[in-house]
């Protein structure tokens, strides 16, 4: 069984970072100069190919490093994967949280019709910055679950 997580939990966070991180050097910059229509259409675009693939993957890597967290023998390799697992679980509850309900607040939005106050709701700063958070968090778990499968070596 073992040997079967060590797999899933690295490529279950590889993916997940990989693609937050991706997230963060390349789309939210990107979305960030849009002009209002332009960002409502792209999230639009984006969101339901993110949604349900991130979760499920996101999910993968916190089950991996959680059953490693439990059936590992060294004391050292399980503190490692349940600092991942514990990880993991944040992105997901941020994920939840915060930059879910923000997705579906843009996804509501009418592109053609930008609200008059956008410049006051416009959540790219609040997304980013809850982004940013996970980002650091899946990277910090994926490096935890790799020093654990090191420490098996």
């Amino acid at each position: 069984m073992i040997s079967l997580l060590i797999p899933l939990a690295l490529a279950g966070g590889g993916l997940a970072a990989g693609v937050m991180l991706s997230t963060v050097i390349g789309i939210e910059p990107y979305t960030k100069a849009m002009p209002y229509d332009g960002y409502v259409r792209t999230i639009s675009f984006l969101w339901p190919r993110y949604d349900p693939l991130m979760p499920i993957v996101n999910a993968i890597a916190f089950l991996a490093n959680g059953g490693l967290a439990f059936l590992v023998p060294s004391t050292g390799a399980r503190a490692l994967y349940t600092a991942a697992a514990v990880l993991l679980a944040l992105v997901m509850g941020i994920s939840v949280v915060k930059n879910v309900p923000i997705n579906k607040y843009v996804t509501s939005l009418d592109p053609g019709d930008q609200p008059a106050d956008w410049a006051a709701r416009d959540p790219r700063v609040q997304w980013r910055t809850w982004n940013l958070i996970r980002t650091v968090l899946v990277l910090a778990a994926l490096t935890a679950s790799g020093a654990g499968a090191a420490t098996l070596m």
